[in-house]
C-alpha cells in the first residue's frame, strides 16, 4: 500500500513538473510569437488614431474601448478558430485568405491617397452623433480584422509544430497582450493633449511650459500618425501580397524586393539592417499602392456602371 501511494505521489509530481514545463513552454512561445508580430503591431498602432480625428475629446476613450473590444472579438471569436480549423483541414487556404485581406488593406490605403490627390478628402466623422460614431468604430474594426489576422497568422507560424491546446493558449495570450499593447498606446497618444492641458495649469513654470508644448504638438502628431497609418496600410497589404505570391510559387515579385533590400543593406554596413528594412518597407508600400490603385479603379468603375456614388 505504501509502495503504491509512493508511486502515485511520484506520478503526481511528474505530472506537476510536466505541467510547469508546459506553462514555461507556452510563455516562451507566446513571447516569441508576439515578437515576430511586432512590425504589424506598429502598423496597427499607427492606423488606429486616425479614426478618432475630429471626435469630441470626451468620446475618444469610449470609441477606442469599443474598437479594442471589437479587436478582441475579431481575434478570439473569428480569427483564432478559423486559423486552427484551416491549419487542421485546409492549410493551403490560409495564404489566399490572408492575401484577400492584404488586397483590402491596399484598397483602403490607395483610396485615401486618391482622396488626397483629387482634393475630395472625406471629412472626419464622429462629431455629429451616435450614427457617425458607429460608422467610425465599424470602419476601424474592419481594418483591425485584417491587421489582427496577420498578427495571428504570424504568431501561429511560430508555434505550428506544438500540440493543439498549446497553439490555442499561445494564440489567446498573444491576442490579449497585443490588443492591450496597441490600444493602450493609442489611448495614451490621443489623450496626450489632455495631459498637456493639465500640466499647463501647474504652478511650476517648467512643467507649465512642457504642458503647453504638448498641447501644441499633439495636432501635428495625430495628423502625422494619420498619414503614417495610410502608408502602413499600403505597406502591410503589399507585404502580405508579396509574401503570399512567393508562397504560392510566383517568386519574382518578392525576389525583386529582396534583391533591392540586400542592395540597400550593403550600402552602409554600420546601419545596413535599418536601411534594408526601410528598402523592403518602401518597395512593399509602392507595390501595395499599385495594387490598391487598380482595385480602387475597378471599384469606382463598377460603381459608375451601376450608377451608384463612390463609397468610402
Amino acid at each position: 500500500m505504501a509502495g503504491g501511494l509512493a508511486a502515485l505521489l511520484d506520478d503526481i509530481a511528474a505530472l506537476a513538473r510536466m505541467a510547469a514545463a508546459s506553462v514555461d513552454d507556452v510563455a516562451a512561445a507566446a513571447g516569441k510569437a508576439s515578437a515576430k508580430a511586432v512590425g504589424v503591431v506598429v502598423d496597427d498602432t499607427a492606423v488606429t488614431p486616425r479614426y478618432v480625428q475630429g471626435v469630441r475629446p470626451e468620446r475618444e476613450l469610449g470609441i477606442i474601448a469599443r474598437i479594442a473590444k471589437g479587436s478582441i472579438r475579431n481575434k478570439l471569436i473569428f480569427i483564432l478558430p478559423a486559423i486552427l480549423l484551416l491549419s487542421a483541414f485546409a492549410p493551403w487556404l490560409l495564404t489566399p485568405i490572408l492575401m484577400l485581406g492584404g488586397a483590402y488593406l491596399c484598397f483602403e490605403g490607395a483610396e485615401k491617397v486618391w482622396e488626397w490627390v483629387s482634393g475630395h478628402e472625406e471629412a472626419p466623422s464622429g462629431s455629429d452623433g451616435p450614427v457617425d460614431e458607429s460608422t467610425v468604430v465599424s470602419g476601424a474594426i474592419r481594418t483591425d480584422f485584417i491587421l489582427s489576422a496577420e498578427i495571428m497568422v504570424i504568431a501561429y507560424n511560430e508555434i505550428a509544430g506544438v500540440v493543439l491546446w498549446e497553439q490555442a493558449v499561445v494564440l489567446v495570450v498573444v491576442a490579449l497582450a497585443i490588443t492591450a499593447l496597441v490600444y493602450g498606446v493609442v489611448a495614451a497618444i490621443v489623450k496626450m493633449d489632455d495631459v498637456g492641458l493639465a500640466l499647463a495649469q501647474r504652478s511650476s513654470p517648467a512643467v507649465s511650459a512642457l504642458g503647453r508644448q504638448l498641447v501644441k504638438a499633439m495636432p501635428v502628431v495625430l495628423s502625422t500618425l494619420s498619414t503614417v497609418g495610410v502608408i502602413a496600410m499600403c505597406w502591410v497589404g503589399g507585404h502580405i501580397l508579396l509574401v503570399g505570391l512567393d508562397d504560392l510559387g510566383w517568386h519574382w515579385p518578392y525576389s525583386v524586393v529582396h534583391h533591392f533590400e540586400v542592395w540597400a543593406r550593403d550600402l552602409i554596413a554600420a546601419v545596413g539592417g535599418v536601411i534594408g528594412w526601410l528598402a523592403n518597407t518602401l518597395a512593399s508600400a509602392v507595390f501595395g499602392l499599385a495594387v490598391g490603385a487598380v482595385v480602387v479603379a475597378v471599384v469606382h468603375l463598377v460603381q459608375r456602371l451601376r450608377g451608384a456614388p463612390a463609397a468610402h
